[in-house]
């Protein structure tokens, strides 16, 4: 029994940057999102921009140490490449213009990437988003179960993408659900790589007496650090801090879906949107 859906994988990329031999060290996570177009084809299929979602500060922090970023797909055949260099001078891509919202978007010529064989699938923001109403009205609360999809340590695989998932739960919400933070927290192993990786709400067909169960896996947000836990060693013989050791505390920051959404419907103001795809040419 599947838990979640399996082209939820295929719309997971792997970012990184070239090291000296050439090859592409996967050090970030970013995935696909479709914000629909308000059409539909000739067929009544509904069309899709679709954008690449990562964190503001991949980018920044690649931005630090030169001007490309990686991003590497699943190819369908043998032949033709999956990497794709991000000029991260080009105007193409944007942040939140909230500088407080860990979101950047990057817009996405899907004809290119099908022409070169690219396997890939995308988050309808439609259909597969949980917005905060949906939360609210779902009960979505602490202790909840959620999947993190993503490269954690650049464990993305030598040749093609394989998203690691892992579990967790939701560790603080109300605050998001209050409006009173645009972040919430979860109790889950967060490490390098798994930045701007998906979020999901992982379904639960049981619930006690009083709550709604939920049997829908949907993007819920989207990974954007961990909480350091540090300890300071004291030197005994000045009383002043010596070392400080840091450890990972066990929970993460999320970015929410409304966040996200607001970066996209940003983005759509100041760049031109990508080529609309309609789910039948997946």
């Amino acid at each position: 029994m599947a838990l979640i859906p399996p082209f939820f994988l295929n719309t997971v990329v792997a970012l990184g940057e070239q090291s000296p031999d050439g090859t592409i060290k996967s050090n970030a996570t970013g995935f696909l999102y479709g914000h629909p177009t308000g059409f539909a084809d000739a067929n009544g299929v509904k069309q899709y921009y679709v954008f690449l979602v990562t964190n503001r500060h991949v980018f920044q922090r690649a931005s630090e140490r030169g001007d490309i970023l990686h991003a590497r797909f699943n190819k369908l055949f043998e032949t033709g490449t999956n990497v794709y260099p991000i000029n991260l001078k080009d105007a193409s891509w944007t942040v939140h213009p909230n500088i407080e919202a860990d979101v950047a978007v990057l817009s996405i010529n899907t004809e290119r990437i099908k022409a070169d064989g690219i396997e890939y699938s995308f988050f309808q923001a439609d259909d597969h988003l949980i917005t905060i109403e949906q939360a609210r009205n779902s009960q979505v609360s602490e202790g909840d179960g959620i999947f993190i999809l993503g490269f954690p340590l650049g464990e993305a695989g030598k040749e093609r993408n394989y998203a690691i998932v892992r579990q967790g739960i939701i560790a603080r919400i109300q605050d998001w659900l209050n409006e009173n933070s645009k972040t919430y927290l979860i109790d889950a192993s967060v490490f390098p790589g798994n930045s701007g990786g998906p979020v999901l709400l992982k379904p639960e067909l049981a619930a006690i007496e009083g709550t709604k169960s939920n049997n829908n896996c949907g993007l819920i947000g989207m990974v954007s650090s961990y909480l350091p836990y540090q300890e300071v060693a004291i030197s005994q013989q000045t009383g002043r801090p010596r070392m400080i050791f840091e450890e990972n505390s066990g929970l993460g920051r999320v970015v929410p879906p409304d966040v996200i959404q607001q970066a996209i419907e940003d983005a759509m103001t100041k760049i031109q949107p990508p080529q609309p795809v309609n789910l039948a040419s997946l």
